[in-house]
């Protein structure tokens, strides 16, 4: 699965599954650009890791949910770069709360992040995908995007988006040779899932035959294989990287 001399832009990869694939893609031989929105600090760890393992990434603040800021960054990426051959689409924020209690501020943050987000940076990055005449997407959605989860339903709205855009991206963008896929992750570990209860644990391990939650790690390979000339016959996918959650 090697990648080596390719551009690659991954949003929110200041921490969790983004700081992973960073990692994974740069030590595949990527150049990694590495987008955050509110951490500066998270976002040079990231690139110091990458660089002390022997690999090559900066890191540039936007907000993915801005339409004028995505333009604005992505001409100054391809102006310096040239290219950009592989766009990872991870930033996404959860504002959990019961469907009678979402409020609508919480509700339009979500998808504004999540649904929009990843809206705008494909709006802009498939136009440079298109001239070169390849590229390749991933998207992050969500288990929770194909069956729901009870005080989630912004969350789960926002990842059935994702879904839909990128089954309707790869149909789009295929005759240019660029493969547009989602991952689906289920329980990981990260800060969004670190300070569950011990009840709430047991009730999500219970639902996954592996019996244990996944790591960003393990996130990060897939989105590593489907960014590989591997899975250049792979497009409109959603692998569910869940340990048979919804198997």
């Amino acid at each position: 699965m090697n990648i080596t001399g390719k551009v690659a832009v991954i949003t929110g990869a200041s921490r969790g599954i983004g700081r992973a694939t960073a990692i994974e893609l740069a030590k595949r031989g990527a150049f990694v650009i590495v987008n955050y929105r509110g951490s500066e600090a998270a976002a040079l760890e990231t690139v110091a890791e990458i660089k002390s393992a022997g690999g090559d990434a900066v890191c540039m603040a936007w907000d993915v949910s801005d339409y004028a800021e995505c333009e604005k960054n992505i001409k100054q990426i391809i102006d310096t770069f040239r290219r950009i051959d592989i766009l990872v689409n991870n930033a996404g924020i959860t504002r959990d709360d019961l469907l009678m209690k979402l409020s609508e501020e919480d509700f339009d943050a979500v998808i504004a992040a999540n649904l929009k987000g990843t809206f705008c940076m494909l709006h802009f990055v498939s136009r440079q995908m298109l001239r070169q005449r390849s590229g390749k997407i991933i998207n992050l959605a969500s288990v929770v995007g194909i069956c729901g989860n009870a005080g989630q339903v912004n969350y789960a709205a926002s990842k059935a988006g994702v879904i839909g855009m990128t089954k309707s991206a790869a149909k789009e963008l295929a005759s240019r040779n660029i493969t547009v896929n989602a991952v689906a992750p289920g329980w990981i570990e990260t800060d969004m899932t670190k300070n569950l209860s011990d009840a709430a644990r047991e009730r999500m391990l219970s639902a996954i035959p592996l019996k244990k939650p996944g790591t960003a790690k393990q996130v990060a390979g897939v989105i590593a294989f489907l960014a590989s000339e591997d899975a250049d016959y792979i497009t409109g996918q959603v692998l569910q990287v869940d340990g048979g959650m919804l198997m």
